[in-house]
């Protein structure tokens, strides 16, 4: 088979690609996807998340390596493995991140395109925001953001209690810089996920020049030594790809058992997420060159910042007994309820069934001279021992806080040459000194804030991490104990600096700015690995900007 692109996932980043790169009826775009269709039922109800995460129908069920920050633990590593990729699974939050993220984008890659003034523009380009249109939302775009569909009295007393600890309640977030507690914006259309492939694919799978496989497995990505057609193409002589010296042309994929080679005429974009996508580039020969030939993979080129550079949110799941109200917990747990939340959401689309995994939010700094929030609590008004387990059988809400800028680095590393094969996941959480300091900042003024007299009717009780835990030695401890991914990993193929004769700045720059791959020519990563340093809160809209940015990049070189 012979296409013009080649997108290998269809996730977030490749669902919005293959829309706007096949709107041209001349260029032969190919979406792959390892996964099926989404039309699961627990995909499309909200709360299913419950079902979709550690299901093999949908995730990846990756786990991680055993990590000392995290007290010598392993943990789930849910993946989307579904057309819409994690959008399919995750929380439908819609969270753009800080101004601040974007000026760090900025500086790591000297693109003024990746400013928050460019950003802004092109997130409201793509959004059909519920209230209208205003100077922070646009209409008529793909993508649906909602205000979520129920409320619980015990969340707006925490938020309460929040602005007695010098957290402001706002309007919401979104606007630059996230300082204070509101209810998280959802992707979600009149009670309904929202996925990236609802928005972005479904609406143009009829186009006659678009192509979508699934449960079709990437095996390989196919390069070769450059050939003098592609070097005398004025779009292969910049940046990144000057001074390449190899070229991809194609992929091998394992499709209903069988192995067939696809060639792309134009490029190959790896949009499979940044666990994937940088352990397709290894298991293809692309990486660190001695840590391949140490696994038995032949080197092809030698760039050892592929599968560096893991960043992800660590939260600390504190947990507290309440009373006085309800909570998920007891609603699930008597059966009249529950056949009640089930009518609620079939007759009027509202209810606890529409509830995403966190409802309410908050941002605080854990320092006052910080120029911005470095803490985010994602609140859930429910509690479970771990996740996968039966909630608890009284009412409890779970305020979960975590480091929005953590300066521990961890990796992704092929386990074995079998493409086959499940990676290395090392996330080196709580590394740092000042990711552990944050860390107890952020269980401190949890603390604070149940305390408040604003949840005093309420009367918290402590359990997770427990009254018992003071010191900051235990407070440490508590947090490796506690803590989890939430699940934003990002940075593993990261941009940067990139000189005109394709040089960079940095050894861990994979991209140059415009997610063009460093040494090898037609290949491109966009996904959320392509992000120089993680962004403040939830990550699935700035890999929709991403994607938006890079396609309109690639337009314009199309057209010019």
């Amino acid at each position: 088979m012979i296409f013009d692109t080649v997108i290998i996932g269809a996730g977030s980043a490749g669902c919005l690609l293959a829309n706007r790169l096949s709107e041209d009826p001349t260029h032969r775009v190919l979406v792959i996807e390892a996964g099926g269709e989404d039309d699961w039922i627990w995909i499309k109800i909200p709360v299913g998340y419950l079902f979709a995460i550690a299901n093999p129908r949908t995730d990846w069920c990756f786990k991680t390596e055993p990590d000392p920050g995290l007290n010598g633990r392993s943990i789930h590593y849910a993946r989307g493995r579904v057309l819409g990729g994690c959008s399919s699974i995750n929380a439908m939050i819609y969270m753009r991140g800080q101004a601040s993220d974007y000026a760090r984008w900025v500086q790591a890659t000297g693109d003024p395109r990746w400013g928050w003034d460019h950003a802004l523009p092109l997130y409201k380009s793509i959004e059909d925001y519920f209230a209208g249109p205003n100077e922070w939302h646009g209409v008529g775009g793909e993508m649906r953001v909602e205000s979520p569909r129920v409320r619980w009295s015990i969340l707006d007393a925490w938020r309460e209690a929040a602005r007695e600890q010098g957290i402001p309640s706002i309007e919401e977030f979104n606007r630059g810089d996230n300082s204070g507690c509101a209810y998280f914006h959802v992707t979600q259309r009149r009670g309904v996920r929202f996925s990236m492939a609802d928005a972005f694919l479904h609406p143009i799978r009829h186009r006659k020049n678009l192509t979508v496989l699934t449960r079709t497995q990437v095996l390989r990505l196919i390069t070769q030594p450059i050939t003098d057609k592609t070097v005398n193409q004025p779009r292969f002589r910049q940046q990144a790809w000057a001074s390449a010296k190899y070229e991809t042309t194609g992929v091998e994929v394992l499709r209903e058992g069988r192995r067939e080679i696809i060639t792309a005429r134009d490029q190959v974009i790896l949009s499979a997420g940044a666990v994937s996508s940088p352990h397709l580039l290894q298991v293809s020969g692309i990486g660190n060159a001695q840590m391949l030939s140490s696994l038995g993979i032949t080197p092809v080129h030698d760039l050892p910042g592929v599968g560096e550079n893991l960043q992800d949110h660590l939260q600390i799941r504190t947990v507290y007994r309440v009373a006085n109200c309800s909570t998920v917990n007891t609603l699930y747990k008597n059966i009249f309820t529950r056949l009640g939340m089930a009518l609620q959401y079939a007759i009027w689309r509202s209810g606890p069934m529409t509830m995403p995994p966190s409802t309410l939010g908050a941002f605080a700094k854990s320092r006052p001279e910080l120029a911005t929030p470095d803490m985010e609590w994602h609140v859930q008004p429910l509690s479970l021992p771990k996740f996968g387990e039966p909630l608890h059988p009284f009412n409890a809400i779970t305020p979960s806080v975590c480091n929005l800028r953590p300066s521990s680095r961890g990796w992704i590393r092929p386990a074995h040459p079998d493409p086959m094969a499940s990676p290395k996941i090392f996330c080196n959480y709580l590394s740092t000194e000042e990711d552990r300091r944050v860390a107890v900042a952020g269980l401190e003024l949890t603390r604070r804030i149940m305390a408040s007299r604003a949840l005093a009717a309420h009367e918290p009780q402590e359990l997770l991490p427990g009254p018992a835990v003071q010191s900051e030695a235990q407070l440490e401890q508590a947090a490796g104990d506690l803590g989890t991914t939430i699940f934003h990993p990002v940075a593993t193929c990261a941009m940067g600096r990139v000189d005109d004769q394709g040089r960079a700045a940095d050894s861990l720059t994979v991209l140059d700015s415009a997610c063009r791959l460093r040494g090898v020519a037609k290949l491109r990563v966009i996904d959320a690995s392509a992000m120089p340093n993680i962004t403040s809160g939830n990550t699935n809209a700035p890999v929709m900007f991403i994607a938006e940015q890079v396609a309109r990049m690639m337009l314009a070189e199309r057209q010019q």
